[in-house]
């Protein structure tokens, strides 16, 4: 028999080993007939493996994506058997959602070590997904899911809320993983927002307004964004030129992000 595969390191792995976690994220998902799901990191295919048999049972397609090259080998071995399973080699950093279809159901436990940047991916790759079940880093998740004027308040949950809405379904400890990580993990469901409450006029010129205000989180708006912004333009959208970025609302800095791009 061959041996489990070790975590490494180096790419963040913590495998999920707890039935009673796996079966609460499957139910949440409740994969539908039609649906294409699309897992991120399967590892040891602990959700891999259950999502497989609802795949076959509702005829659904599955695909994995799977950066380890160590472990793509004994995942294509494992699901061989299974004609609407694919098990992709590829980083999902650099992978093309949209390629495998227009109402994706994304689905992982996220690498620690690159769980921002992939959500950033994610996003830019929202039009093609339906919603997402991830597991993330309790921390990351009280980012996305902050108040305004709190520490945790940042260029996350700016970035994250003007596109998705973010739904808290639980915490996981650390004794459901192997090894078990320093850290709670959290379960949440994240769906593309469909509808105009928050018209974007240029996602990436709100980026642009986002990151330069947030790297400068202590000094004051009108300091912060000196080079895109003056306080006629705080003043037209009664926002105090000497607010803290963390103060304002995700609709505050869309609305801030608008009239800039409409100014330019």
């Amino acid at each position: 028999m061959n041996a489990a595969p070790r975590p490494r390191k180096r790419f963040g792995q913590h495998f999920l080993a707890c039935d009673d976690t796996i079966a609460r994220i499957v139910a949440a998902i409740a994969p539908r007939a039609g649906d294409t799901l699309v897992e991120i990191g399967p590892g040891r295919a602990a959700l891999t493996a259950p999502l497989a048999n609802l795949a076959t049972d509702l005829g659904i397609e599955l695909h994995a994506i799977e950066f380890d090259r160590d472990l793509v080998p004994k995942l294509r071995q494992q699901f061989a058997s299974y004609r609407n399973i694919v098990i992709h080699e590829a980083d999902a950093l650099r992978f093309d959602f949209a390629s495998l279809g227009p109402t994706l159901r994304i689905v992982g436990n996220l690498p620690y070590n690159i769980s921002t940047p992939l959500l950033f991916h994610l996003i830019d790759a929202r039009g093609s997904i339906r919603d997402m079940h991830l597991m993330l880093q309790k921390e990351v998740v009280d980012r996305l899911a902050a108040d305004p004027c709190s520490r945790a308040f940042g260029r996350l949950t700016v970035m994250a809320g003007a596109f998705l809405h973010a739904e808290r379904l639980f915490d996981v400890p650390p004794t459901a993983f192997r090894p078990p990580p320093r850290v709670v993990s959290t379960v949440l469901r994240l769906v593309p927002r469909r509808d105009d409450a928050l018209h974007i006029d240029d996602p990436a010129f709100l980026r642009e307004v986002v990151t330069q205000a947030f790297s400068q989180r202590r000094k004051t708006l009108h300091n912060a964004l000196k080079r895109v912004a003056t306080a006629d333009d705080f003043a037209a959208l009664g926002i105090a030129p000497r607010a803290r970025p963390e103060e304002l609302p995700v609709a505050t800095w869309v609305a801030l992000s608008n009239y800039l791009h409409a100014r330019r």
